[in-house]
């Protein structure tokens, strides 16, 4: 969860708090110190992350659906959008056998994994291109590089629906 978002979080958490009328210490009180007041408090600020099993918990308490914690689309900051990564499987089958081997098995592995045979391109995390340069011994800088070489690296930025990469 992201800073914003746990600070959205905690907007509609202080929000529903003071719809029943109840202080932090409140709070504290008539859940018998089950949530306390730092704890509550932190969580509104967005100063400390709340797990989804707290925020069901917490939800309960208040007596409202978690869906009324947790805030609209117009409540939260605007997503960034990074750039996708993209392998383009029609070139990665033409790049030189021996160097692309494990890069070919691994994109094989996934696409098993997604059950996708029929896609010409592969979006892939920034941690996949870490772990690949890795086991490549060599820097995801220079990674991406020879990906490039091969004609196998395209970037593109997402659409505005989509998630933006971890």
């Amino acid at each position: 969860m992201s800073r914003e978002y746990a600070k959205a979080v905690g907007a509609r958490l202080r929000a529903i708090r003071i719809q029943q009328g109840l202080s932090l210490q409140g709070v504290e009180q008539k859940s018998r110190g089950r949530w306390k007041t730092a704890a509550v408090g932190s969580y509104e600020r967005g100063d400390r992350m709340i797990s989804v099993h707290q925020l069901s918990e917490l939800a309960g308490f208040y007596g409202v659906p978690v869906s009324a914690l947790l805030p609209s689309e117009d409540q939260l900051p605007p997503r960034e959008r990074r750039p996708r990564t993209v392998l383009n499987l029609e070139k990665l089958s033409e790049a030189p056998p021996d160097s692309s081997a494990l890069v070919r098995r691994w994109v094989a592995q996934i696409q098993r994994q997604r059950d996708d045979y029929a896609g010409h391109v592969l979006s892939i995390r920034d941690g996949d291109v870490r772990a690949l340069a890795l086991l490549h011994d060599t820097t995801p800088q220079e990674f991406a590089e020879r990906l490039r070489n091969w004609g196998v690296l395209e970037t593109s930025f997402p659409e505005e629906s989509e998630e933006p990469p971890e």
